[in-house]
């Protein structure tokens, strides 16, 4: 069933507007939810109205246009992934110096234990008791 003459004129408006850069009811991507939201029709309607879709897809052939938001959204995300790289790569290196040093604390705690057997031997033989 094709669509009124009335909604028809809604969603030539509403493409002229998101051609044109202005507006009025959503981000300004050019999508066909969009062009609906635009013409404040429903998204059904917009794929019954065929002349209308046939004329947004000979306007809108060239790929789908971020709006700034989007861009400054996807630059925030992209600078957070560089930070969290970052920061990995910091975590991984301050792991590394630590499993470093858990070696060389065992290995000390062993020399220690070892020492202390040492020392607790010749105690026990230097303190024979003198006769009197």
């Amino acid at each position: 069933m094709p669509v009124s003459a009335a909604t028809e004129a809604k969603l030539r408006e509403a493409m002229a507007r998101l051609l044109a850069g202005e507006p009025l009811h959503t981000a300004g991507a050019l999508t066909k939810e969009n062009l609906a939201r635009e013409a404040q029709v429903s998204h059904a309607t917009v794929h019954r109205a065929e002349e209308v879709l046939a004329e947004w897809d000979a306007n809108v052939a060239r790929p789908v246009l971020r709006t700034p938001g989007e861009v400054a959204r996807d630059e925030t995300i992209d600078e957070l992934r560089k930070q969290l790289r970052k920061a990995k790569s910091q975590v991984t290196e301050v792991q590394g110096k630590l499993d470093a040093l858990a070696t060389v604390t065992a290995n000390l705690y062993a020399e220690n234990q070892a020492l202390r057997k040492r020392v607790d031997g010749r105690s026990r033989l230097a303190s024979i008791p003198a006769s009197e």
